[in-house]
């Protein structure tokens, strides 16, 4: 299925799509403290903001095949936590879930990648729902590894 995959930059008018794959996004997160509106409403405004101007490099990157969108990835830089430096993150990235589990999640995310290192990162960066574990396997495949936990508990 790949080898016909192109990779291109998204435009104005993959917005649809892109925001067509946030309820599933959102339908991952699974935090029973936060209803299903709050975290579809998030996810929506993250997108918003993903796709709206900034100074900061970045990217939104559509994989598609004959004409037909089957996923999106965004790119951008942002300092590390740790050392200061500029490296690479990736705050979405999404697949219909038609095209899951055909490599479409890796050609984007190795276009993520080399669009990092062009620009000189040496670190790329990605958070997950921590209930997301089908993500976090994925992410741990292609050397992903945690670096911190983020916890929270309901009062």
């Amino acid at each position: 299925m790949t080898n016909n995959v192109i990779i291109r930059k998204a435009d104005e008018t993959d917005r649809a799509f892109i925001f067509s794959l946030s309820p599933n996004l959102a339908e991952v997160a699974k935090l029973d403290w936060h209803t299903d509106n709050d975290i579809q409403k998030m996810q929506e405004n993250y997108i918003s903001q993903m796709l709206g101007e900034t100074s900061t490099p970045h990217t939104t990157l559509i994989a598609e095949s004959n004409n037909i969108a089957l996923g999106f990835i965004h790119v951008r830089t942002r300092c590390d936590d740790i050392t200061g430096e500029v490296c690479g993150t990736i705050p979405l990235l999404a697949v219909s879930p038609k095209s899951q589990g055909l490599g479409i999640g890796k050609l984007l995310m190795a276009s993520a990648e080399k669009w990092a290192k062009e620009l000189g990162c040496r670190l790329i960066h990605l958070e997950v729902f921590a209930n997301n574990s089908r993500a976090s396997n994925f992410y741990h495949s292609l050397g992903f590894k945690p670096e911190m936990v983020h916890m929270i508990k309901t009062l």
